[in-house]
């Protein structure tokens, strides 16, 4: 034989063939061996809580409100519009006061009746009739209202009623 003969690159065909036998023997070995350990662990086998012992159910953590005190306002009734359009608007809300507040903002709700009476007739009716000008209706309601309770008092100004007739 020759140097080129040997160099042909002719493979060896029992090498080959162990080989491929060695590739697929590792690939069963690993398929079976990772489906058996998948098992284990899901069924708990291995891993897996005991049975016999109930589940932890963690503590439900319920965070406490906060103090809140509410003083009511009289419904208004407002007439819209100029010439000919008889249009209302009808209100009804709520102050959220301060705890211990509640008898200094109650003895100023017609000073606070006043001034939402006054801020409403002004406001255009256009206004009144667009559903998101309402966000900035209540802050401006609201500002008004704490300056005539004074600061610190009325956190916030609950709108439980607002029809346009």
């Amino acid at each position: 034989m020759t140097d080129t003969d040997m160099t042909s690159g002719a493979p060896d065909a029992p090498a080959e063939q162990k080989s491929r036998k060695g590739l697929l023997f590792g690939v069963v070995l690993a398929a079976t061996l990772g489906g058996g350990g998948f098992f284990a662990t899901y069924s708990g086998l291995i891993g897996g809580a005991d049975p016999n012992i109930p589940p932890e159910e963690p503590a439900a953590v319920i965070a406490d409100l906060p103090a809140v005190a509410f003083v009511e306002l009289d419904p208004l009734v407002i007439s819209l519009g100029g010439s000919g359009n008889s249009r209302h608007l009808r209100f009804r809300g709520s102050l959220e006061v301060v705890p211990g507040h509640e008898t200094d903002v109650s003895h100023l709700v017609p000073r606070v009746i006043d001034v939402l009476n006054g801020y409403l007739r002004a406001v255009d009716v256009k206004v009144l009739e667009d559903p998101t000008a309402l966000i900035e209706l209540r802050a401006q309601m609201l500002r008004r209202i704490q300056l005539v309770t004074g600061e610190g008092r009325v956190r916030d100004l609950l709108i439980l009623e607002f029809v346009l007739n």
